[in-house]
């Protein structure tokens, strides 16, 4: 019991502290030039708009702060291989070489992103990729295939034969990009340890999800890689606040005591500016706050995370790398309204104010 205290304590401590060095003294007008990393994140283009990405990069995003671009490829690049798991829409390898080519030239970090255990497939009419080929990776859902809110499959990260492939894809995209690091996703993993799983049924949803998290470091890591990955299943959604989607609900987030600690989070926080990036800090990791729709929400989180580097000691300060634009829609949808002003949603239009409002 005095032990439970203590660690509580700790924790309470911790979590006023976040609360402390979180509130914003000043309006940041823009001093995202003073964190290290400012950051884009967007899904690759098309084919067809190859030529369209790579002149965004050339004449606008080149002449933003931005220096690094996280790049959604999944399963839309030409794999050599696993050939069978090419998605509509992929991109070739010269494709790929001439968006590396123009990032280096204008002293971008392209990382590739791959969404890894969840995001495989979404719903019944919908299986793609991984599971669409080889469904017997698929940790079984049960029941809550039918439920009216379920969101997106995941691979059963015990399967003996899922890793070899998912490194195989891991290795291509590193070669190709000549990456530095890998995002490998991890977000809004719902279903993992289900009692359909014979493998996962009635294990430590937090030890799974944690051991998943290490092995793919593990293999990162051998090559001198980054491992970049959402933060939302190391982040207690109940006692936070903060529910079930930018932080977890099902039984993860113990797994942030579990992992490495040289793994960057992504922390993204799309409605509002909670402490997190320094909680991140707190427990030993290098973080990225990342925004989305919401420019007050962008602004907050850089100000927030200038305050946390201006008064916290150095291994403290080191630990809040700086920002990330994400854009959750096709590159085709986000150029239109970025050089045209042709917004088909509102919600695209919030996200090309945001981007505008960090990075102009």
């Amino acid at each position: 019991m005095k032990l439970y205290l203590v660690e509580n304590i700790k924790t309470i401590s911790n979590f006023i502290l976040c609360l402390f060095i979180s509130i914003p003294c000043c309006y940041s007008q823009n001093k995202v030039h003073e964190v290290p990393i400012r950051s884009f994140s967007i899904s690759a283009p098309k084919p067809s708009m190859v030529k369209d990405f790579i002149k965004f990069i050339e004449e606008d995003l080149s002449n933003t702060p931005v220096n690094t671009l996280f790049l959604k490829i999944n399963y839309q690049y030409q794999f050599n291989s696993h050939p069978e798991l090419v998605d509509n829409n992929a991109l070739s390898k010269k494709d790929v070489k001439q968006i590396v080519n123009t990032c280096q030239q204008n002293n971008i970090n392209l990382i590739p992103l791959i969404n890894l255990l969840g995001h495989q497939s979404w719903k019944q009419d919908n299986i793609k990729s991984l599971l669409r080929v080889y469904p017997e990776f698929e940790e079984n859902p049960g029941n809550k295939l039918h439920d009216k809110d379920f969101y997106c499959r995941s691979y059963c990260p015990l399967h003996p034969e899922v890793h070899a492939i998912v490194f195989d894809l891991l290795d291509e995209l590193i070669e190709v990009f000549e990456a530095t690091g890998v995002h490998v996703g991890m977000d809004e993993v719902f279903i993992l340890g289900e009692d359909g799983c014979s493998r996962c049924k009635g294990k430590d949803k937090a030890v799974l999800f944690a051991d998943e998290v290490s092995k793919i470091y593990r293999h990162l890591n051998s090559k001198n890689l980054t491992m970049y990955m959402w933060g939302d299943r190391l982040l207690d959604g109940e006692t936070t606040g903060l529910g079930k989607w930018t932080a977890s609900k099902n039984a993860t987030y113990p797994a942030i005591d579990l992992i490495p600690k040289d793994i960057v989070i992504c922390d993204w926080q799309y409605k509002t500016a909670p402490p997190t990036p320094a909680y991140f800090a707190l427990k030993g990791f290098q973080v990225i706050s990342c925004s989305y729709q919401v420019p007050e929400v962008a602004a907050q989180q850089l100000q927030s995370v200038l305050n946390i580097r201006k008064f916290s000691n150095p291994t403290i300060k080191n630990r809040l790398l700086g920002v990330m634009h994400t854009y959750w829609g096709s590159f085709d949808s986000f150029y239109a309204c970025y050089k045209d002003g042709n917004c088909s949603s509102d919600k695209i239009e919030g996200a090309i104010k945001t981007f505008k409002s960090l990075y102009h």
